[in-house]
């Protein structure tokens, strides 16, 4: 037998042309709250929003679908932001003392966010250390030509903007002490300088205060003092009344006090009036304080901090005082800071505050300050995703008008009575990007049992739906919480704010698996304890008993004992349940592990859900099972221990992943059995390595132990109407792929929809298929006789899609950790394969079929493979040939998390985690795009010194993009050589997101096994050759191999 190896001779420059027109890389637009933020700052002129990042990132925020990122040269804090008001300019500090000019700028009719000079404040040699300059305060006058820089020594420093020129008239503490009596001194330094605010009525002066309570208003023509506070307590932040007549100045005792400022007093010892709120008991410091005159009526106060150390010291609150109306906001993280929206304009007479914007670290909150009871306004964007920790996470495409209807019409009930329906308040810039074509959800399931739907259509995530299942079980949840309640105190006056929770009530309420038919309505939730929920979606509210059925996986197999956690019982009696989803039976898996796949057929009223011991098949219509498979190898004793046993496992996974390294060593020096599979391979192997042509680019396999640790763990389900009994008659089946390399095809008789009551459905095991290196089964998908994925149940019935083609050969595409293969069927005969693992050295992550719409054509589409390695790397296929067409770079490989938390559309775009609260969105179609395109109409001055960087960052920030160096300009600054180097690459800290199970998925409770470490287990050589052979790869043309 003669074999023929077939190789591309050069590229053909027509399908080079069409791939161009198929397939784009583009991480597009960051989803969610931005991770650990640490500034804020707005512009009432323009109406944008800026956050800063301990990353480096600023982002920029207007109304919906306005949206700017930039990132810092180098990864350090963002401490402070500032706005030039009007002029599209930002002014940033970061915790390397360093000063950054950013501009908001016109390129190809859409505005981008760009850096344009730095700044570093240089020291007096010999006279002030490092730290007496570093940077503690900065204000920058409403004329935006000047910024005023306080330090740590206490000196106040003016530079020139936006040239960042340092002037040379800094003011320092031994001129300042020459305006303060002598019995004040007491031979103390005045400490570092804690604010500068500029006189709302006169801009030449400033009011100065020092940590150690001196406070000044100094002015900047004269260079004298015209006023002098001797404020005794520490200070922390100032803030002038609207008139200029007095200020508020707070402290680290927890009080405020009010400052009168009066020409004729040019000394002043004592405040007009002082107070601790929360007194007369120890306090907090009062971090910040915001004092807004009121047409209304008296003026409010806000600030944060002040609390009793004692009883409230570790909670996060903000408090607004108004004669006789006092709220304590108490939130479930850290402040990081505050602002209200108000009036602006000088020649007003009141500041009219509409609105209270804050940043905590996990959310942002917007109190409505016009409505009485001040409700909070429901955020467009920057929704808190993690609000609890994301599980899993569900993509639909094309919703259909009257689900999402239906599903918003639900969500908007569940608002609560504390929030209004107010217009958006930061409304800045205009929105350019053209309305979706088609709706789109991203479901995300949290470890609190919660499903969240969003609107993932556009460039902003918007909430529309809360489906919460913990109301389904008995917990322990519902009798704290009523303690809890009874014994809150009426004083602070405290009000819940905000939905960050990160407390779960019950780790097994987690959610792993969804499952949603778009067309019919019906979802299947699937949790940590072995809990599979069917739910229909109802228009009203309803109270009924919920059905429960119990699967027995294991199939009264002996010598098994699970040791794991126990099932949640369902609630008994009836239950009430909000209009939305709503459950109407509960299938529980025994044992109660995590479930691991689930998937759902409403036509045929059948769901299919598995886990570490086995698969089961359920009809939801007649409440009754179908069938249930242990899939369980003898030695699996650690699918038994479930996720009490975590240090066990792991010590357990890594000896075994130790172990078959060293086998893969030495395997060349053993004597092999004779006639035993591994020495097949072996001898296989050894083949494939004397063949020059093929050594280099296929790499050896070492086959999997059988008795491997969880490997009959159900990795992935599917049905499909296709031929698997014989070629003549096609009908339903349901397929089911292992970890340990098996596949389970059943051939299933589903009786008429009119005798669905009557007849029940029967399976019967049809094929078995296993594959030969037993690599985990990560997708099973049926094509039709075009080699098109079958369409989904409704679409045919309800000409939503063409018919499938029934009349040419169905083949199943399986794809493995190691490999993609197309078996022909119903005879289950290999027809086509693609060694990934053995061509590219890297293992299939996730596998998804999309289709690609042409940019050239509105008529031409092609159907690809899509694969995420854990390299991170992904790759598209032509299907059913499996033929490489593209390969691009997304997520680092160290980048656990975010590899496990992928999840593509049927469109070519897709999702990952880059941090416990954020998406990046990415799409690998040259069509279908979804970014920021948006305009900001900006005032700004002649500066004859501004010039744009050519040194642009992606607009990316969390550390894992690289920046595109196209030149290099000096500007004022750089050429007295006041800024750092440049940096090449951003150096990214690891995700602290919870880490996968074997599931692949996020799964903050799930177990952590060999699954998830193997990637970091390689050796140095190996790591090495695959790095070598990735380039090797790219530099040649793939050749294909014909047997």
């Amino acid at each position: 037998m003669m074999k023929f190896r077939f190789r591309r001779q050069g590229n053909d420059p027509q399908r080079e042309k069409i791939k161009q027109d198929l397939f784009a890389f583009n991480k597009t637009v960051e989803h969610g709250f931005p991770n650990q933020p640490s500034a804020l700052a707005y512009d009432p002129k323009l109406q944008l929003m800026a956050i800063g990042t301990k990353s480096g990132a600023i982002k920029v925020y207007g109304a919906p679908g306005v949206e700017f990122t930039g990132l810092h040269r180098d990864t350090a804090t963002v401490t402070q932001i500032h706005f030039l008001y009007g002029q599209g300019r930002i002014l940033s500090l970061l915790d390397d003392n360093t000063l950054h000019l950013w501009e908001i700028n016109l390129k190809d009719s859409y505005s981008h966010l760009e850096e344009i000079r730095s700044f570093t404040l240089p020291g007096r040699p010999g006279i002030e250390s490092t730290s007496a300059t570093r940077v503690t305060v900065l204000l920058l006058m409403l004329r935006c030509d000047l910024l005023c820089v306080g330090t740590e020594g206490g000196g106040v420093h003016f530079v020139e903007l936006p040239s960042l020129t340092l002037l040379d008239k800094s003011l320092l503490q031994d001129e300042v002490l020459q305006s303060v009596p002598e019995d004040y001194k007491h031979g103390k330094s005045l400490g570092p300088v804690e604010s500068l605010q500029e006189h709302p009525q006169q801009p030449d002066k400033i009011l100065i205060g020092y940590s150690r309570g001196l406070v000044l208003l100094w002015d900047m023509d004269s260079r004298h003092a015209d006023n002098v506070f001797l404020g005794k307590q520490q200070l922390e932040s100032l803030v002038w009344e609207r008139t200029g007549s007095s200020f508020v100045s707070s402290h680290s005792d927890g009080g405020y006090m009010v400052w009168s400022v009066s020409s004729g007093t040019p000394c002043t010892s004592q405040p007009a009036t002082s107070t601790i709120p929360y007194g007369p008991f120890p306090c907090k410091a009062v971090n910040k304080i915001l004092w807004r005159t009121a047409e209304s009526g008296a003026p409010l106060v806000l600030f944060s901090g002040g609390m009793p150390r004692a009883s409230y010291g570790d909670r996060h609150c903000l408090t607004i005082l108004q004669d006789s109306t006092h709220v304590t906001l108490d939130f479930t993280s850290r402040v990081i800071d505050f602002f209200t929206i108000h009036c602006t304009d000088p020649l007003k007479e009141f500041d009219d505050p509409t609105a209270l914007v804050v940043l905590l670290e996990e959310e942002l909150v917007v109190i409505d300050l016009l409505t009485p009871g001040w409700p909070t306004i429901p955020c467009p964007y920057l929704a808190p995703l993690h609000s609890s920790a994301i599980t899993c996470s569900y993509h639909i495409s094309n919703v259909p008008t009257r689900l999402w209807e239906r599903i918003i019409s639900a969500g908007q009930q569940q608002q609560c009575p504390q929030q209004t329906p107010v217009n958006w308040p930061i409304c800045g810039g205009k929105s350019l990007a053209p309305e979706p074509k088609q709706k789109e959800l991203l479901l995300t399931g949290h470890e609190d049992g919660t499903v969240r739907f969003w609107d993932a259509s556009g460039v902003s995530l918007k909430p529309l739906y809360k489906l919460s299942t913990a109301n389904i079980f008995q917990t322990d949840c519902d009798h704290n919480d009523s303690l809890t309640q009874a014994g809150e105190e009426d004083w602070p006056p405290f009000r819940k704010v905000g939905c960050f929770d990160p407390y779960s009530d019950d780790p097994r309420l987690g959610i792993q698996k969804i499952c949603l038919c778009k067309y019919s309505g019906k979802l299947v939730v699937a949790g940590t304890a072995g809990q599979v929920v069917v739910m229909y979606l109802s228009d009203e509210k309803s109270d009924h008993m919920i059905d429960a059925a119990t699967m027995d996986l294991l199939q009264d197999r002996e010598g098994f004992t699970w040791k794991g956690h126990d099932r949640l019982p369902p609630k008994s009696g009836s239950v009430v349940f909000a209009p939305g989803f709503q459950p109407v039976v509960l299938v529980q898996c025994m044992p109660p592990a995590a479930v691991t796949a689930v998937t759902l057929h409403a036509e045929w009223n059948l769901i299919a859900f598995g886990t570490s011991h086995g698969f089961g098949l359920f009809d939801y219509h007649r409440r009754s099972p179908v069938l249930a498979r242990c899939t369980l190898h003898p030695n699996d004793s650690l699918a038994m221990e479930g996720p009490l046993s975590r240090v066990k496992s792991l010590k357990k996974s890594l000896r075994q992943s130790f172990r078959r390294i060293r086998k893969s060593r030495v395997s060349g020096k053993k004597r092999v059995v004779v006639n035993s599979p591994t020495s097949k391979v072996q001898e296989a192997n050894a083949h494939l390595a004397e063949q020059d042509e093929v050594a280099p680019v296929q790499r050896r396999i070492e086959p999997r132990s059988a008795d491997d640790s969880l490997s009959g763990v159900v990795r992935c389900l599917c049905f499909a109407d296709t031929y698997l009994r014989d070629g003549t008659h096609h009908g339903p089946t349901m397929w089911a792929g292992t970890n340990s390399g098996s596949v389970y095809a059943y051939a299933l008789d589903v009786p008429p929809q009119e005798r669905f009551s009557e007849q029940s459905v029967e399976a019967l095991l049809g094929k078995e298929i296993q594959l030969m290196h037993r690599a985990p089964v990560v997708s099973i998908a049926v094509l039709d006789g075009r080699g098109n994925p079958l369409p989904e149940p409704y679409e045919v019935s309800r000409d939503l899609a063409k018919a499938p083609d029934m009349q040419g050969s169905h083949s199943v595409l399986i794809a493995s950790e190691e490999q993609f293969k197309v078996f022909m069927l119903p005879k289950v005969s290999a027809k086509t394969k693609f060694k990934l693992t053995a061509h590219e050295g890297c293992r299939v992550r996730k596998v998804a079929l999309s289709n690609f719409a042409s940019t050239a054509s509105d008529d031409y589409s092609e159907n690809g493979l899509v694969c995420l390695t854990n390299l991170g790397d992904i790759h598209v296929f032509n299907v059913p040939a499996l033929r490489p067409q593209v390969r691009y770079d997304c997520i680092r490989k160290e980048d656990i998390s975010g590899i496990a938390s992928c999840v593509f559309t049927k469109t070519g775009q897709g999702f990952y985690l880059i941090s416990p609260s954020e998406y990046e969105r990415f799409s690998l179609s040259a069509r279908v795009i979804t970014e920021p395109l948006c305009q900001v109409e900006v005032d700004r001055p002649h500066d004859p010194t501004a010039h744009s960087d050519s040194t642009t960052a992606q607009p990316h920030a969390n550390g894992t993009h690289k920046k595109q160096t196209t030149g290099e300009h000096k500007s004022v600054a750089e050429a007295e050589g006041m800024v750092d180097e440049l940096q090449n690459a951003l150096h990214s800290t690891t995700l602290d997101s919870p880490n996968s199970s074997a599931d692949i998925t996020l799964d903050t409770t799930g177990e952590l096994t060999v699954e998830d470490v193997k990637d970091f287990l390689v050796t140095v050589d190996e790591a090495e050759n695959n790095r070598r052979n990735i380039t090797e790869e790219d530099a040649r043309l793939p050749g294909i191999l014909i047997n």
